[in-house]
Formats: structure tokens, sequence, C-alpha cells
């Protein structure tokens, strides 16, 4: 019976531990970086053109190409400083 009180409590343990460590390291259940739909805007692009795409929510997004971890992304025009994908 110990026994299985003990596997019980680490279980339990676990399952409340995981999704914080999840948060934590920066992951959110998805890719992690541009979604796609900012990386095939530039496809065929340069650095510094300006492209649209459509958004997660359906709008029109205005970007500028950017390198970005050797990939490049349409970056919103009205991105926060420092701010755009990773």
């Amino acid at each position: 019976m110990k026994k299985y009180i003990g596997t019980a409590v680490l279980l339990l343990a676990l399952a409340i531990l995981l999704p914080s460590i999840s948060v934590a390291s920066g992951q959110r259940g998805g890719p992690k970086g541009a979604p796609p739909e900012a990386i095939e805007a530039c496809a065929g692009k340069s650095a510094g053109d300006s492209v649209e795409f459509t958004g997660g929510r359906g709008e029109t997004v205005e970007a500028t190409c950017q390198l970005k971890d050797g990939k490049l992304v349409a970056v919103p025009d009205n991105a926060p400083q420092g701010g755009g994908p990773r």
C-alpha cells in the first residue's frame, strides 16, 4: 500500500511541475520562432523588402523582411523596438 502512495505522490508532483518547466523554458505548445506566414512572406525576397501577410487573426500585416537566426522573416512594421520574431 505504501508503494502505491509513493507512486501517486510522485506522479502528482510531476503533473504539477512539468507545465511550469515548459513555461519557464519558453515553450508555448507550438514551434518556437516566427510563424510560417512570416517566413513564407519573405520567400524570394531580400532583407529590407516590404511585404504583407495574413496574421493569425485574419488581419493584413505590413512587415519588412529581416534576417533573424539565419532565416529571412517578415517583422511587422508596428512591432515594438527590439521585438518581432526571434
